[in-house]
């Protein structure tokens, strides 16, 4: 995966963060960030194998 690919994930989770209620976060929010993580993990492995 691409540098481009790292910094749009890196983006996604930085709009779910700002968007982050302070009480009784959604499942659904919490699963997103979930897999972005997880596919910003994946990304960034995939960039050291090079």
């Amino acid at each position: 995966m691409s540098k481009d690919k790292i910094k749009e994930i890196e983006g996604k989770i930085a709009d779910i963060k700002s968007r982050w209620p302070a009480h009784s976060v959604p499942p659904s929010m919490w699963q997103q960030l979930e897999e972005l993580e997880d596919e910003l993990e994946k990304a960034k492995k995939a960039q050291k194998r090079g």
